[in-house]
Formats: structure tokens, C-alpha cells, sequence
């Protein structure tokens, strides 16, 4: 072999090693070349096991224990194995932003308790939006209904299409969602097992998906095995550390008896608001760039004020608050302990006999006692459930 060709082959090699080196990019997404992969049979999206703490109620407990009357489920959107089936492909699927680059579930993780481990999530374009990626577990259980931090969309049927239409999130129209899922092979097949017809509209998109995120029920954490065996949720649990006992105390006792009150707002066994309506939680003395509700319900008490969301799984979806501005438990304990501040909405439960924020001087002890109690409410099946997880393999 003379010079030249040897020059020849080795910028050839080295064309051949660089091209298989790129397609290993950390910039590579498998998912963008991967196929859907469904079982033949549909998993069971409708059988909620609920424990029987869930649905009885405590006696002589001045709050409602039990989740029921909670359901936001309408009549006209029952879960159905198919449909949620159908939800979950379209809430994983890419396809359906303007560049391809971003589903729903790129700003709700399973793996972190479908909210976002980023402050502001990601859009399509490169944005940030402009709040936190609320988690989406036990969404069903929020009696008012309503949703996103702000509470604007008045039902989850609702609220799943805004995202695909946010000029940041997904840069689409709902016309270009529908052409979008009429495009691909994979949809008729799945419309007609979800509502008998291969007609896909964004109505039917709409409640696949809400029907997908109603099914995301957290039940099975170290709280529930402890709830299992005891009469209510204010006894020691055999199951758990004395530490987390401590903090479960702290949790569910009120202010005066040397308690955080928490469950004055985290309410039933689904620890979620069972007093509809959003809150302020003393974040800001005054609200300026985000007004929260205020900015959707014209009575300004709405002002500064957001939607209560669940504590299960809370442990995994970091960071807090609607802005994202605590990065971690301790933090969050540190503000309801110190630092509510006297904003002219702030809740009144929040607020001591003289109507200033509540100053709860718990000591170290009893601040790392209540954020370990937290990590109890983590439900390690949510984040594993193969039937919540992405279908494209």
C-alpha cells in the first residue's frame, strides 16, 4: 500500500470512529428512534386497592380523614383500562410539541413523582416556564377540581390540552395536536379501543390523558404500613422510628399543643386539601411579579395565593413551592418554623391569636423529626409501575 492510499484509510477509519463516537452524544435520545411497546393485554388502570384508612373516616377527629366525596372524576370520563392505556402513550409521546423534542412527561417524571427536578421546566425552544412542575400524584383527589398552581383550568380534562398550546411548553394549537396523532400509525388502533371509534379529536385526547393522570394513586408507602395496623393516624407507629414518630406528632398536632398543624391543610389520608380552595402560605410579604390565583379570581383575597398539592411522594420532587425555591425539606420545615411572612392574604391558620404568621420554635430535633416523617409518605411503586412508564422502547 503506497502513502496515499495509507492516508486514505486512515482518514477513512477515523470518519467511520468519529460518526459512531457522535451518535453516542450525550445530546442522543434514544426515544426519538424507539417504537411503542404495549402489552396485548391492557394493564389494570381501574382497580383502585385502596386500603381502608382511605375511605373511613376517624372518629372524633375535627378533620375528615377519609378521601371520600374527593374524587374529581366527572361522570362523563370514567377510567377505563383502554382509555388510560391510550392517555398514557399520548403523555410520553414527543411527537406531539412543535419540534419533537418535548412530552408531558418532560416535566413529570415518574422517577420524580411526575413533578420536575428543575426549578422551571424546560419548553420545546429551550424556555423555562414559568412556575414549578406540580406533581401530578392523587390529582384525582382534589374536590375542587381545579388546576395548575393558579387554579385556571377548571377541570383536569382541561388542563391536560394548555401545555401542548403553551407558546413555551410545546409551541402547539390543538388543530396541530389532532393532525399531529392522526399522523402516526400506532393511534387509530388505540382510539378505537378507547372509545369505539378510530376518530381522534382533541376532546378524546383530552380525556385519555386525564384519565391516565387520575390513575397515578399513591397508597403504599411506610405511612400506610404503619396506618395499617393502627387506629388512627395520631398513634405511634410500631414501624417506625422514634424520630418519625415524633415528626408524625408534630404533623398532625395543632399549634398550641406544640404541634406544625400541617394537617390543617394537607388534609385525609391522600394528604391533600380537603378545604377547596387555594392558599398563602406566607412565601412573600407582597406579591408583585406572580400574583397566584389573583391573577385568574378577581376578588383580590386570591392574591399570592396557590394550590395546595399533595405531600406524597414529596420526598422525590424536589425542588418546593410553585417557584421552586427551596431545594430541600429541611428548607421547607425551616420556613413554616421561622419564616411565614404577614402578607395581607396569608392563611389564617397560618396566623397566631394576633393575627401575625405563627412562629412554631421547634428545635432541631423536632425540625429533623418532621422531615423524616415526610420521607415516610414515599410510594417507591410510583416511580416503578411499568404501567406508568414510558411505552416507547
Amino acid at each position: 500500500m503506497n502513502r496515499n492510499n495509507s492516508i486514505i484509510t486512515s482518514a477513512f477509519i477515523f470518519l467511520i470512529v468519529t460518526i459512531f463516537s457522535c451518535s453516542k452524544d450525550e445530546d442522543y435520545n434514544p426515544i426519538e428512534e424507539s417504537v411503542l411497546n404495549l402489552p396485548e393485554t391492557s394493564f389494570d388502570y381501574t382497580s383502585l386497592n385502596l386500603p381502608s384508612h382511605f375511605t373511613s373516616n376517624v372518629p372524633g377527629q375535627p378533620l375528615p380523614t377519609s378521601i371520600n366525596r374527593l374524587d374529581n372524576t366527572p361522570s362523563n370520563n370514567l377510567i377505563t383500562n383502554d382509555g388510560a392505556t391510550l392517555g398514557r402513550v399520548l403523555f410520553y409521546d414527543k411527537k406531539l410539541s412543535a419540534n419533537g423534542t418535548i412530552a408531558c412527561a418532560s416535566c413529570h417524571k415518574q422517577d420524580k413523582g411526575f413533578s420536575d427536578d428543575a426549578t422551571l421546566s424546560l419548553g420545546f425552544e429551550g424556555g423555562r416556564t414559568g412556575r414549578h412542575s406540580m406533581t401530578l400524584i392523587n390529582a384525582r383527589f382534589y374536590q375542587r377540581g381545579r388546576f395548575f398552581w393558579d387554579e385556571r383550568a377548571a377541570t383536569l380534562e382541561e388542563q391536560v390540552l394548555m401545555p401542548f398550546q403553551d407558546a413555551v411548553e410545546m409551541g402547539m394549537t390543538l388543530d396541530q395536536v389532532v393532525s399531529k396523532v392522526q399522523e402516526q400509525s400506532y393511534y387509530p388502533e388505540l382510539f378505537q379501543k378507547a372509545f369505539g371509534s378510530q376518530e381522534i379529536t382533541s376532546d378524546k385526547i383530552s380525556k385519555a390523558l386525564a384519565q391516565f393522570v387520575r390513575s397515578i394513586v399513591s397508597y403504599s408507602s411506610k405511612y400506610d404500613d404503619g396506618r395499617a395496623s393502627s387506629a388512627s393516624p395520631g398513634a405511634n407507629f410500631p414501624n417506625f422510628t422514634s424520630a418519625e414518630n415524633l415528626g408524625k406528632n408534630i404533623f398532625f398536632q395543632t399549634i398550641p399543643n406544640g404541634g406544625g398543624a400541617c394537617f390543617g391543610c394537607h388534609t385525609t389520608e391522600a394528604f391533600v386539601s380537603a378545604n377547596p380552595g387555594p392558599q398563602n402560605n406566607g412565601l412573600d410579604a407582597t406579591s408583585t411579579t406572580d400574583l397566584g390565583a389573583g391573577d385568574v379570581f378577581t376578588n383580590p383575597i386570591f392574591v399570592g395565593r396557590f394550590k395546595t398539592t399533595s405531600l406524597r411522594n414529596i420526598e422525590l420532587t424536589a425542588p418546593y413551592m410553585h417557584d421552586g425555591r427551596f431545594a430541600t425539606l429541611e428548607e421547607v420545615v425551616e420556613h413554616y418554623n421561622s419564616g411565614i411572612q404577614a402578607h395581607p392574604t396569608l392563611s389564617p391558620a397560618l396566623t397566631d391569636a394576633n393575627g401575625n404568621p405563627v412562629q412554631l420554635n421547634l428545635s432541631e430535633t423536632e425540625k429533623a423529626a418532621l422531615v423524616a416523617f415526610l420521607k415516610t409518605l414515599t410510594d417507591n411503586s410510583i416511580s416503578t409501575e411499568i404501567k406508568w412508564s414510558n411505552p416507547f422502547k
